[in-house]
């Protein structure tokens, strides 16, 4: 098991020079070995997650027929995040980050390879399903805020953005490969196989955290407070910084009003372009693909001044492009909105992270990216939940246009006050 060091003398031999040249500078991040092991080892898994989450929401809708079970089925696979997500930062700020991390990733594995042995016998129910994306949400609550503020002690803070773009990237990649890979396993060998490779590739992982160093966490105290007093900490730390509010409030209504996109495209595949499983997983590719192209261009553009404000706009546009989407009837129209979707909310989502991130010290980054992901990944299941609702209602164009109407209402409201999301990164 390697052993804690310093973050300066960890990292500090890492890079003797600056990264030249535009390339350099879009993959700087990847320069760090500890953080390339865990880049790979996450990439990796993520692949594998993907291909399970195009198989599992297909299972859903095959076998209930019901846009609202599938918003269900999304609401209990991110809805633990309301629950666990606060405890999982308070834990990041007093265990060792990668020991959680390591802990989440067995449990996630063995849920995997459980659901697809009971697709494989055709014993799987409908609650099979619910009770395991229930359980799986739960383990990536607790160790998400371990996760997400591991990277920035991997690299030196001028790369934490670069960073943060990186992550994007390798799940957006993921999002890529993976549907591709899940739309030929279904057609090919059928859905059981989606949830065992998913269950194999946690083993990257699991490799990579067990090779990687353990930063010591700058400004951390061996004073023994209460848990609950830690978490009141962060929220404290929140409170009193009118830029983090800004940043949780518009990742939560991002993820609100925006994710739902990702959730029903089987039911848009289905509904409205009379799509396969494969045809499904051709828009869910257009959408990572353009999340990849985003990543790239907010990695290349790390160190750009006014990221908060490009990030409205680019929230705003992606607002717009939802509402488009909505009323879309040409399969080439929608996969091209999807692709450009696809970039706009990435880029949104890094930036706000990033902001928190370089607006946070290393020893409440833990309680205060659960705050942040609270709200960023909380939104996801309510959202998933209403608009369920709405598409089953009324229908998956009213859930979609009403969302990117809003949330465009959102976004423009805080450009036009000149909201500046920046403040607080000189003093952090």
């Amino acid at each position: 098991m390697s052993s804690s060091l310093p973050q300066e003398e960890t990292i500090e031999s890492e890079l003797q020079s600056p990264p030249q040249g535009a390339f350099a500078r879009t993959f700087s991040a990847l320069r760090y070995r500890d953080f390339r092991l865990l880049w790979f080892g996450a990439f990796t898994s993520t692949t594998g997650t993907w291909m399970q989450t195009v198989a599992q929401s297909w299972v859903v809708l095959s076998m209930t027929n019901s846009a609202f079970l599938l918003g269900v089925d999304g609401f209990l696979a991110t809805g633990p995040m309301l629950l666990f997500s606060l405890i999982g930062g308070a834990l990041a700020d007093r265990i060792e980050r990668r020991r959680i991390m390591l802990l989440s990733q067995y449990m996630q594995m063995s849920f995997a390879l459980i659901l697809g042995f009971l697709i494989w016998t055709k014993t799987v129910k409908v609650w099979h399903i619910f009770l395991l994306s229930f359980l799986t949400g739960s383990a990536q609550s607790v160790s998400g805020p371990a996760y997400i503020s591991l990277l920035p002690l991997l690299v030196k803070r001028e790369h934490v953005p670069n960073a943060v773009a990186m992550n994007s990237m390798q799940f957006n990649l993921a999002r890529v490969i993976g549907p591709i890979l899940a739309g030929f396993a279904l057609t090919a060998f059928g859905a059981a196989i989606c949830f065992g490779l998913n269950g194999l590739s946690f083993i990257a992982v699991i490799i990579a955290l067990m090779l990687i160093r353990s930063p010591q966490v700058a400004g951390a105290s061996d004073e023994k407070r209460g848990f609950f007093d830690e978490m009141k900490d962060g929220f404290r730390f929140v409170w009193h910084r009118k830029s983090l509010q800004l940043l949780t409030f518009l990742a939560f209504a991002g993820t609100f009003l925006g994710m739902p996109i990702v959730t029903f495209l089987p039911v848009v595949a289905r509904s409205i372009f009379k799509l396969d499983a494969r045809g499904y997983s051709w828009l869910l590719t257009a959408y990572g693909l353009g999340s990849v192209g985003g990543a790239i261009v907010v990695a290349a553009t790390g160190h750009a001044a006014k990221k908060g404000r490009i990030a409205l706009t680019l929230q705003a546009a992606f607002a717009c492009l939802l509402f488009a989407f909505a009323f879309s009837r040409t399969l080439a129209i929608s996969m091209a909105i999807a692709f450009f979707a696809g970039a706009c909310i990435v880029g949104v989502i890094s930036m706000y992270s990033s902001l928190v991130q370089l607006t946070t010290s290393d020893a409440m980054r833990g309680r205060v990216m659960s705050i942040f992901m609270l709200a960023f990944r909380g939104g996801m299941p309510l959202g998933n939940l209403i608009a369920g609702y709405v598409a089953q209602r009324w229908s998956i164009t009213t859930a979609l246009a009403w969302n990117g109407a809003v949330l465009a209402i959102v976004a423009v409201i805080f450009l036009l006050r000149g909201t500046d999301l920046d403040e607080g990164l000189a003093t952090a």
